[in-house]
């Protein structure tokens, strides 16, 4: 995944550039997925009668999605919409 392996050494000494905004727009990616797969483990956890394995999913998915919103909300401040 090209994406992937730029994100992973994008700190300016690997490319050269550091780009803030770049780093931000990452981080709320991952943290959109992250919840999303979050999602998707605290059904399986459901399916399998684990109720506390999927409260600790469904946990992790609110701390992601914060994450996200943080950070949605600091591009937003920062691009000026």
């Amino acid at each position: 995944m090209k994406g992937a392996l730029v994100s992973s050494s994008e700190t300016g000494q690997a490319t050269g550039t550091r780009d803030k905004d770049y780093n931000l727009i990452w981080f709320t990616e991952a943290c959109l997925s992250n919840a999303l797969r979050m999602e998707n483990y605290a059904q399986d956890a459901e399916r399998d009668g684990d109720a506390e394995l999927a409260d600790f999913f469904r946990r992790a998915q609110a701390e992601s999605q914060k994450g996200a919103d943080q950070a949605k909300q600091l591009l937003k401040q920062r691009l000026g919409s």
